[in-house]
């Protein structure tokens, strides 16, 4: 639990179509129970949904900030959110508070497997990377259970600018700290000249000292055509289609 005692929820700014708004507004009837589902397909993607998982997981922690603690009678909790790493691991998100490393969960390069990872884990708010959606086969079941769960979908870049946003999250320099060790412990599943673009790329969203990263809501049906380029179904997907 890093950043309990180092951000708050007010140490970061949401805007909605240019209004300041909350972490409420953009993800209504958030609670302790939900549960936040990032999928990046590039290595280091997910730093450009930092500020939004940053600001989602101190919004969890204010459910329960009273009790928090390692002491005896104290609450060592982290949240239910999960980085669904297409392909193979992309980034260690241990910093930025997605622990235990069961919720680095790496899925095949495949539409119908990402999201019955996601529905295995019971996401409720998905974000996906900027890309256009594209044609994918799923198993209509696997659809039905996601679409009765999820909530709000968002897309996010991992420049951390997506083209014709609608939302816009100014982070603070704590949380941009853990960004930045975020990337350093995950140094190793970089090349030197990929990780020097990764954190060129992370200072050029600094705005009067603070990173700014901006998003856009889609439809929760759209989020599950952009899930990854990939549209040809995999052996395990044709398998199943062919059991059913």
């Amino acid at each position: 639990m890093h950043t309990t005692s180092v951000i708050q929820t007010n140490d970061f700014d949401i805007t909605i179509n240019g209004i300041k708004s909350s972490l409420l507004d953009l993800f209504p009837g958030f609670n302790e129970q939900d549960r936040l589902g990032i999928v990046v397909r590039q290595s280091g993607g997910s730093a450009g949904a930092s500020a939004l998982l940053m600001a989602t997981i101190t919004k969890f922690y204010d459910f329960h900030r009273p009790l928090l603690g390692n002491g005896p009678g104290k609450l060592r909790i982290y949240p239910e959110f999960y980085i669904f790493h297409v392909g193979k691991q992309h980034m260690d998100h241990y910093w930025m508070d997605v622990w235990t490393p069961n919720k680095e969960v790496i899925v095949e390069d495949d539409p119908e497997q990402i999201l019955e990872a996601v529905n295995d884990r019971h996401i409720t708010r998905l974000l996906v990377e900027d890309i256009e959606p594209s044609w994918a086969t799923f198993l209509p079941e696997t659809i039905s259970s996601a679409e009765l769960r999820i909530k709000s979908a968002i897309a996010y870049s991992p420049t951390g600018r997506v083209r014709n946003h609608d939302v816009r999250i100014t982070s603070c320099p704590a949380a941009e700290g853990y960004v930045f060790s975020s990337l350093k412990r995950s140094g190793e599943m970089f090349e030197q000249a990929q990780y020097d673009k990764l954190i060129d790329l992370r200072k050029s969203l600094t705005v009067t000292g603070r990173a700014v990263e901006t998003y856009r809501q889609i439809r929760v049906s759209e989020a599950f055509q952009m899930l990854t380029h990939s549209t040809a179904p995999s052996p395990t997907t044709r398998l199943y289609i062919s059991m059913a």
